[in-house]
Formats: C-alpha cells, structure tokens, sequence
C-alpha cells in the first residue's frame, strides 16, 4: 500500500531522527517537531504499522522498526532500520574502579540483529584504560548480562560491592586479574571473594552515535 504525503513525511522524519540520534523519538518530541498534537503522531504510527512500513514490540513502545516502502514483514531481513532500545543504567570506569551507579541515563537505539541477545545493557564508560580495545572515554558499551567470564574476554565487573569497571578478564589458580588496553595503566589482581562479573561486552557506541559491534 502506497503512503500519502503526509505519512512519507513523518516516515522520512522518523527515519532521520533514528539515523541521527540512534532513537527515536518520544511523541511529545515527534508531536512538536511535526507541529501536530500527540494524538495526531500516535495515529500516524498506527497507519505506519497498518502499512507493513513500521513495527514496535508493543503498544507503547518506542522500540521501532521501520521497513523500506513495498516491503513486506516477511522480508525484514533488509529492513532500513532494525532498532531495538536498550536501557544505560549507569557509568563504569575504563580506568581505576568507580562508584556502581544504579540510576538510568536513558536509553539508546542499537540495530537487533547485531544485538539479538536477551536483557543487553548499556554502561557510560569514563577513562581511557581501554582505548587500545577501541573503547574510549563517553563511550557506551553494550553488555550480555553474565556472572562468568572466559579468559581474554572484556567484562564489566563489580568490585567489592561498591565499585564497577570494564577490563580483561583472566582466571589464575589464586585471583583475578584485570587488564587494561593502556600502557599507562596497570594491571589489577584481586581474590576471588572481591569480584562479582555482572556482564560481557558485545559492542560499542560511540559518543558520536556510531556503533561498531565488539564481539
């Protein structure tokens, strides 16, 4: 089914905003930016959708996919955008350990299929220990929720309790060591009973909103 004028026009604006941004927009943002009232942009999406041109996972959900004009669901596999929306639940440090913040920053778009996994999420990073890694200060890194890692891999880990940071992982007989991607920083040792890993990191965003996926 063809799209009017005005549903191309809100296509395209979504589009861009997704491309621009890595989200899309809320639809209070949508509302001012499109100079219509909330309920006008909520219908917009539901023609959107009714034309195989848009997905969301739920109702309300702002965790869209939009599909190129004359493709169906079933050909998403070469679908313009593939976002999914992945919560930022606080800020680590690619340096020495910091304290673990719990708040939400928001939330950021990444593509599913090169994020397919369950529960991922995203962790500010603050430092430059990682740099050589290609992880680099106000990045986010985009974390597989774990308790276990394997030697060599970059996990985000909890350091007694408090404090949080994102290093190598490497198992010996009597600690755990966590290395840097900086030569200017040290390697860490600590017993057992001082580390909790809490995930493994599967891909960046950059601060400038490119993604590269990290695995």
């Amino acid at each position: 089914m063809e799209l009017t004028s005005r549903q191309k026009r809100f296509y395209d604006y979504l589009a861009d905003r997704i491309n621009e941004e890595g989200r899309a927009p809320s639809l209070r943002e949508a509302a001012a930016d499109f100079g219509v009232s909330h309920n006008a942009v909520a219908q917009l999406i539901g023609q959107l959708e009714k034309k195989g041109v848009l997905e969301r996972e739920g109702h309300y959900s702002r965790t869209i996919r939009l599909l190129p004009e004359g493709e169906s669901q079933q050909e998403q596999g070469d679908a313009l955008i593939r976002g999914r929306e992945l919560p930022i639940i606080g800020q680590v440090t690619a340096g020495l350990p910091m304290y673990a913040q719990q708040e939400w920053e928001g939330t950021v778009v990444v593509d599913s299929q090169l994020f397919p996994g369950d529960n991922l999420f995203c962790l500010r990073i603050k430092g430059d220990s990682m740099r050589d890694a290609g992880i680099f200060n106000a990045d986010l890194v985009i974390c597989e929720p774990r308790q276990y890692a394997e030697n060599g891999e970059i996990v985000a880990v909890l350091v007694q309790g408090e404090e949080a940071t994102v290093k190598r992982f490497y198992l010996h007989s009597d600690h755990i060591e966590l290395r840097p991607e900086n030569e200017n920083y040290q390697v860490m040792r600590y017993p057992f009973s001082e580390l909790l890993v809490q995930g493994k990191v599967v891909g960046v965003v950059r601060g400038d909103n490119g993604v590269f996926d990290g695995r």
